[in-house]
């Protein structure tokens, strides 16, 4: 049943008149609705219904996302040209709270932002001007939060990428065998065991005090980033997973959606291989804006981040598959198995690239 959208409008600082409500957009966490006002002059609106069972403190989330937007519009002042409702997100506040979000006699937690008209937002990288676009806009947002001052930010998913909990989780799901599937998977699960030390390299780097933890987005995922009609890439949204972490997360999950030539689930393994040249675009953009923030290990581990995330992910869909399909949703019943198989054949494409990865960016940084 739909929300009753005007009285929940009404409950915000917005502007305008309340003209009409409807859902919006393919999210699978929050329940989404565009409200749209009656005055040409005035903004349309995006409500949403968290999800607090998936982000179980709300407040601690919206703490998050009123500093970093504050201080991102912040840094956005100073630049010349800047459209700050179109660049960053814009919270609105509750009229009788003062807060971000407020909580309806259901329990249920509301919050607003301005929508951000006349944009566009892909699921397929399909040329390298986009992969540029997309690096930028991602260094960009890491790097004008990389001074943010106080306390560091709230983790909203804890170990949301600690590969090292992961795998404690995925050794505790095959000893149990509680759906009896661990002799229909022995080469996957070979797949994840054989490269574990590996794959551990950053968080031993990150307790050598190697790399630091910054400000990371968490979910570099490319339809959220959303691009002007020219094809410039304005902002970054979805921002519930931003949080401490290593530069390389972001990194690595935008390479390996963005450059995967097949879909998440191909049946398919041969036609699962990385785009080198998406790989460069998305590189290039990247490092224009985060160069001079980064350290040299940090940069010398871009490469690296790719296979991680890819085997992060690897591993969370065979571990699902392993205990009975009860996070992601699935269309058949081995689909979470064949996530893992078209996972693992794209990290192997990445393991054959990998020099190639790694010279492209003493190409770019030289």
């Amino acid at each position: 049943m739909e929300p009753e959208l005007k009285e929940i409008f009404g409950r915000f600082n917005g502007e305008g008149s309340f003209l009409s409500g409807h859902s919006f957009g393919p999210g699978h966490i929050h329940d989404t609705y565009r409200i749209q006002t009656v005055e040409k002059d005035c903004d349309d609106y995006i409500v949403q219904r968290l999800n607090n069972k998936v982000f179980t403190d709300i407040p601690r989330l919206q703490d998050n996302m009123e500093r970093v937007t504050s201080h991102l519009r912040m840094k956005l002042a100073d630049i010349e040209g800047s459209d700050l409702r179109r660049e960053c997100l814009t919270l609105i506040n509750a009229k009788d709270t003062g807060k971000t979000y407020f909580t309806d006699d259901n329990g249920n937690y509301w919050r607003m932002f301005i929508f951000i008209s006349d944009h566009r937002s892909y699921e397929r990288v399909d040329s390298p001007q986009k992969a540029f676009e997309g690096g930028r806009i991602t260094g960009r947002f890491q790097a004008m939060l990389s001074d943010l001052p106080g306390r560091p930010l709230n983790e909203t998913i804890p170990d949301f990428h600690n590969i090292a909990r992961r795998l404690e989780t995925f050794h505790r799901v095959i000893e149990k065998d509680k759906a009896g599937r661990v002799t229909s998977a022995v080469a996957e699960i070979d797949g994840i065991i054989s490269r574990e030390e590996e794959m551990k390299v950053l968080i031993r780097l990150g307790e050598e005090g190697k790399i630091p933890v910054r400000i990371t987005h968490n979910d570099t995922k490319f339809n959220n980033i959303l691009f002007d009609s020219s094809g410039r890439a304005l902002c970054l949204i979805d921002l519930d997973t931003v949080m401490p972490g290593y530069v390389h997360y972001d990194f690595g999950d935008a390479i390996r959606t963005a450059t995967n030539r097949a879909e998440e689930d191909s049946t398919d393994l041969s036609s699962v291989s990385m785009d080198i040249e998406i790989f460069r675009a998305y590189t290039e953009g990247y490092l224009s804006e985060t160069r001079n923030t980064l350290n040299p290990t940090e940069i010398e581990y871009l490469p690296f981040a790719p296979k991680l995330l890819t085997y992060i992910m690897a591993t969370r869909f065979l571990t699902d598959f392993l205990d009975g399909d009860h996070y992601y949703k699935i269309k058949y019943p081995l689909h979470n198995l064949q996530r893992t198989k078209a996972q693992l054949a794209l990290l192997s494409d990445m393991e054959d690239r990998y020099e190639t990865m790694v010279q492209i960016i003493k190409n770019i940084t030289k």
